[in-house]
């Protein structure tokens, strides 16, 4: 299930994008689930290793009967995004994938592959592809990790690696997604000191300022 957050970005999605766009956050959640409840190392890596494979043949096969993945080939692949481009997330959540704190160039991997991607994506989805997007991803990507992670060291160095970004106004397609952004540049800002209640009163109202605004 999506977070609140997202569930209220969506809402602001027009109709006709909102099942593609819903489709990718969903992978998304699936992905953070896998290493969310994985207690073994090598289980974790087999079922990502399922997903990964599952997403590449969806640019030869029918999908299997898995909701997500239907819900992709429906609505991401005809937009534009192949399986093996959505399997490329993968790799940002393998980045994750051990007994140790990660790295910095963990970190910098797993925010590239896995934030990067999922907000160029959704600004494709959104209809404006050429926007940058990219910094704005990785940043939500470590402030979701820090928001998190049940380990303070890494959820520090999450919060640590996160970029500040300046971005110029979002245009108005792609506001939803800059809505995102908004929230963990204010989750960064906090330094994790108090993680506000996703979908509280205080981020929507910030989620409807950046709605009116761009900024």
């Amino acid at each position: 299930m999506l977070d609140a957050d997202r569930r209220l970005a969506l809402a602001y999605v027009p109709a006709s994008r909102r099942a593609a766009l819903e489709a990718l956050w969903r992978l998304d959640v699936i992905f953070a689930s896998v290493l969310a409840t994985g207690r073994d190392e090598m289980v974790t890596r087999i079922r990502l290793a399922w997903w990964r494979e599952a997403l590449e043949r969806l640019d030869t096969e029918p999908p299997p009967a898995e909701p997500v993945l239907r819900a992709l080939a429906e609505h991401v692949v005809p937009a534009g995004i192949g399986g093996a481009a959505l399997a490329a997330m993968e790799a940002g959540w393998e980045a994750l994938i051990s007994d140790t704190a990660p790295t910095p160039q963990d970190l910098a991997a797993y925010a590239r592959a896995r934030g990067g991607r999922l907000f160029r994506y959704s600004a494709l989805v959104l209809g404006d592809p050429d926007f940058p997007v990219e910094a704005a991803g990785r940043l939500w990507a470590l402030a979701d990790l820090a928001r998190r992670s049940a380990n303070p060291r890494e959820a520090q160095a999450a919060l640590d690696a996160a970029e500040a970004q300046v971005v110029a106004k979002w245009p108005g397609p792609l506001r939803p997604l800059g809505m995102l952004a908004a929230l963990a540049w204010r989750d960064v800002a906090r330094r994790g000191e108090s993680w506000e209640r996703q979908g509280s009163p205080a981020r929507m109202l910030r989620m409807i300022r950046h709605r009116l605004t761009g900024i």
